[in-house]
């Protein structure tokens, strides 16, 4: 049989409720796979896990949330001999796992994921520290990972909106920046910087109607929002536009950038739901293809180059 290891986070939302995990093993050896699962206890156990495990390794499952599948990446990206990653999301929001067409039942998305595809991903870069999905800064995106974890256990991704609420100020923090993107260099003001490879950020689906995740390239939203009501107004349009048609959001797509912040930022950036500390002012962003994953066939045609052109060959 095959080899799996789950490593999974036993804060996660839906694993609180789970005692017994029969049902995992008992799918896993359906699809030809003996399992361990190994229990995270602290921040960066699953990049430790993920680095020492053995070469014979076929599967590595992150059952968790966001940041659970980012250390699991961080943790093969820093191995010599890479294995096979996939996602089964047991976490609040669960960005990734939705994008990519899974769900909050997570026995029929292990049985998904585990008659999918295998796919190299792009892997974005901030300076040296590998994001999955979304580095972003600004005031409030600290919700990500300053919310209570006692609030996201009682409330759920109410829990956000709850802290979110509390934490209003009247100012919003505006930074004056130097940047280079696709040859060009450039001045700005603004107040929000997001840096993605995804079509879902904060549970709001279809960001970007057109994100390929093979194409090393990633998108870049600089945003102008200077009130609360200037906030209240981006997030209609964030349910309702394509980013790049929102008023006040300059965007590109690109496979390099350099940031550099005139004046330090009042905060730290957000990487993949968790906090990125710096006290750079300097920021480099890059992608590379170094991440296989196993996939559910559902959004891949979607969500790939060519998988189009595959399946109507097929058909």
């Amino acid at each position: 049989m095959k080899k799996s290891i789950i490593i999974m986070n036993p804060e996660s939302g839906i694993v609180k409720k789970k005692n017994n995990f029969k049902e995992f093993y008992d799918i896993l050896r359906k699809y030809g796979y003996e399992a361990e699962i190994k229990f995270t206890k602290k921040a960066k156990d699953a990049t430790r896990i993920v680095k020492d495990l053995p070469n014979d390794i076929d599967l590595v499952i992150s059952a968790g949330g966001d940041g659970t599948l980012n250390e699991v990446v961080r943790g093969n990206i820093e191995r010599s001999h890479k294995l096979t990653l996939a996602d089964l999301p047991m976490g609040t929001t669960n960005d990734v796992g939705t994008m990519y067409g899974l769900s909050k039942d997570y026995l029929k998305s292990l049985e998904l994921l585990l008659c999918g595809k295998k796919k190299k991903i792009d892997i974005c870069y901030i300076n040296e520290t590998p994001f999955v999905y979304i580095a972003c800064l600004g005031d409030y995106i600290d919700m990500a990972y300053n919310t209570p974890r006692e609030l996201k256990k009682k409330y759920g991704k109410i829990a956000y909106i709850i802290y979110g609420l509390k934490q209003l100020r009247n100012k919003i923090h505006m930074y004056d920046i130097k940047y280079k993107v696709n040859g060009k260099e450039y001045k700005g003001r603004y107040s929000f910087f997001f840096i993605t490879n995804t079509s879902r950020i904060a549970g709001i689906n279809d960001i970007y109607y057109d994100v390929k995740l093979d194409d090393n390239m990633f998108e870049v939203a600089f945003a102008k929002i200077e009130t609360k009501k200037d906030m209240l107004k981006m997030l209609f349009y964030f349910n309702n536009k394509d980013v790049k048609e929102i008023p006040g959001i300059i965007y590109y797509q690109t496979d390099s950038l350099e940031i550099e912040f005139l004046n330090s930022p009042k905060s730290s950036w957000c990487i993949d739901g968790e906090e990125y500390k710096s006290t750079m002012t300097k920021f480099n962003f890059r992608v590379e293809k170094t991440t296989t994953m196993l996939l559910p066939k559902e959004n891949i045609s979607k969500l790939f180059e060519g998988e189009q052109y595959e399946e109507n060959q097929k058909e």
